[in-house]
């Protein structure tokens, strides 16, 4: 029901000569492909911040299809998150997984990179990010782009 499949159409010689070691992680380039701004996002029903997410969303051109569920941790599992990239909500576009409060301007980055990441993660609930605004409070946070074997590195900082 949550299944979100990778498909991954590579050459083996043209992915082969396209990796890039990145923080020893390898990335490939994939077929990964998305069509529009549709994202599926699920949240518990009682989550406010979640709420502000994605109005955030909405607000950067995103069609959001929301499902409130009591069930955050199976969809999670089922997702193939690691426990330590966890947050309040997470999101499905395309075949990307987005955990947590990332800002819409780094979605669109991987999705313009379109490379063989999982997808990507601001673990917690950092105040300051979208959807977590506390007046003037701004906590330093990380975007984390992650791998299948939940290996991450930083793709963005703020503030």
């Amino acid at each position: 029901m949550y299944k979100h499949s990778r498909i991954k159409k590579l050459s083996l010689g043209a992915g082969l000569a396209a990796a890039i070691g990145l923080g020893g992680v390898i990335y490939l380039p994939s077929a990964q492909v998305v069509a529009d701004d549709k994202i599926t996002v699920y949240k518990s029903p009682t989550c406010g911040c979640c709420g502000d997410w994605i109005d955030h969303l909405k607000a950067n051109g995103f069609e959001p299809e929301v499902h409130n569920s009591e069930q955050m941790n199976s969809i999670k599992q089922e997702a193939g998150l690691h426990p330590h990239l966890a947050s309040c909500h997470t999101a499905f576009i395309g075949d990307y997984v987005i955990e947590g409060h990332v800002p819409a301007q780094d979605i669109r980055q991987l999705i313009s990179r379109a490379n063989d990441a999982k997808g990507l993660a601001v673990p917690g609930m950092p105040a300051g990010s979208p959807g977590m605004e506390m007046g003037g409070r701004q906590d330093h946070y990380q975007v984390l782009e992650f791998n299948e074997a939940g290996q991450t590195r930083v793709v963005a900082e703020y503030p």
